[in-house]
């Protein structure tokens, strides 16, 4: 059974979160601020956020930068996940990936399921790693924001969630790069 293990320390890690929207702004961003809220109350930093049209290079382009900054353990993007022509994150984020995480989308949907039954199907949602940085793409909506944050990533993202989570991993995930990501994490 899943637990925090007391006796470790928090690692707060930096998170930047992407929107990806042709008609959203900062002022009326409610999934991103969503994100933003559920992240720093569980202690972690903004590292970043920006907010890009459903646009394959744009949204390549934003994560590249974020990718290769020391700063940004983590991305969080929403929108774009979609069915319709312009539901673009997917196909601008998987290529960037050198390890896919199949789970979380297996684990996202079912989730979702008892909260919206099959339309979970609608959702593309997908995860993996590129640079040593953790990336996982979200609906567009604060509902499946707060439910990807509370169901799964709020404990993956906590160093003290027992039997494992992604922060005691994060030194090792770049080895081949030798540049150590959430500084103070053993394994």
């Amino acid at each position: 059974m899943a637990r925090l293990d007391e006796s470790k320390a928090f690692i707060p890690l930096n998170i930047a979160v992407l929107t990806v929207s042709d008609t959203r702004t900062l002022a009326d961003d409610k999934s991103g601020d969503t994100l933003v809220g559920r992240l720093e109350t569980a202690g972690h930093r903004l590292a970043d956020r920006a907010i890009v049209p459903d646009d394959v290079e744009a949204i390549r382009a934003r994560l590249r930068g974020w990718i290769a900054d020391k700063g940004v353990d983590v991305i969080i993007t929403t929108g774009g996940t979609g069915f319709t022509g312009r539901d673009v994150t997917p196909e601008a984020v998987e290529p960037l990936f050198e390890k896919r995480m199949d789970g979380f989308s297996v684990l996202f949907h079912h989730i979702s399921i008892p909260k919206i039954g099959t339309s979970t199907i609608q959702s593309r949602a997908t995860a993996g790693v590129a640079g040593a940085t953790y990336i996982f793409c979200l609906p567009g909506s604060p509902g499946a924001c707060k439910d990807a944050w509370d169901g799964i990533l709020a404990a993956q993202l906590d160093y003290r969630h027992r039997p494992c989570n992604f922060v005691e991993i994060m030194p090792r995930l770049d080895e081949h790069l030798r540049r150590v990501k959430a500084q103070g994490a053993t394994v």
